[in-house]
């Protein structure tokens, strides 16, 4: 018999007993999984349609749910939480629950935002230095606060108006807040989005101030800022009480 009649018969043989057969349906089934494989994994074809379709269902669904129920929630554990936490955590959850409650407003005139910092600074302001007033009763001296927008020159070509919008405490330069605002030129409302993001982690929520989270909730609320003033000064009188003395 000749080497070639041998490798006839042998695949014959083969043929009629189902063994090549055998070999073709797993080495099939073999390259179908490796393509569904491929197919499936991270940068498939099939995972990339999976991906945007759940993306256009989810994303949308996303942002327009109301997640105030699960504040509730969040509100009663971080009130667990804070009864065991020594200070500099109390402050840093403090302030995330601060940030994390939804802000209502939909736009601020300026002039309130003002009066808002105004209370912030006559509450928080520090009073070393000042000279203790005896009329009327024992109080600190007044201090002067500002209100001052910086407008920025445009390009002709761009659509935006950019300024600086500043609040300045003299005595105290820890009360003092430069804001970055912006609008779009045919925006018939006049209406100005605000820009905050000082705080970049979670451990800095610590060292954030009051009035740093209203803002960083207002912009990050898209709560839109009216200029109804662009300048003010007041004196302001501290909160604060100082002890009397006599001599």
């Amino acid at each position: 018999m000749t080497l070639e009649s041998g490798i006839k018969d042998a695949i014959t043989q083969k043929l009629e007993d189902g063994t090549i057969e055998k070999l073709v349906a797993e080495q099939l089934e073999k390259g179908v999984k490796n393509a569904l494989d491929h197919m499936f994994g991270s940068y498939g074809d099939v995972t990339k349609v999976i991906e945007s379709k759940v993306k256009s269902v989810m994303v949308p669904y996303l942002e327009g749910y109301d997640y105030s129920r699960y504040l509730v929630k969040l509100d009663s554990i971080l009130v667990d939480v804070l009864q065991n936490s020594t200070t500099d955590n109390k402050k840093m959850l403090e302030n995330f629950k601060r940030l994390m409650m939804p802000e209502k407003l939909q736009s601020i005139k300026m002039s309130e935002l003002y009066k808002i910092w105004c209370e912030y600074v006559a509450k928080n302001v520090d009073t070393d230095g000042l000279e203790v007033i005896y009329e009327d009763g024992v109080s600190y001296e007044t201090i002067e606060v500002t209100l001052d927008v910086d407008y920025n020159e445009s390009r002709d070509w761009s659509c935006f108006n950019h300024a600086i919008l500043n609040l300045e405490c003299e005595h105290d330069k820890e009360m003092n807040f430069s804001v970055r605002i912006m609008n779009y030129k045919n925006d018939k409302k006049k209406e100005w989005s605000i820009s905050y993001d000082s705080v970049k982690d979670i451990k800095s929520l610590r060292h954030a101030k009051e009035f740093e989270i209203l803002l960083m909730r207002l912009s990050q609320q898209d709560t839109k800022l009216i200029i109804d003033t662009d300048g003010e000064s007041d004196d302001i009188q501290p909160e604060k009480e100082p002890e009397p003395k006599f001599e």
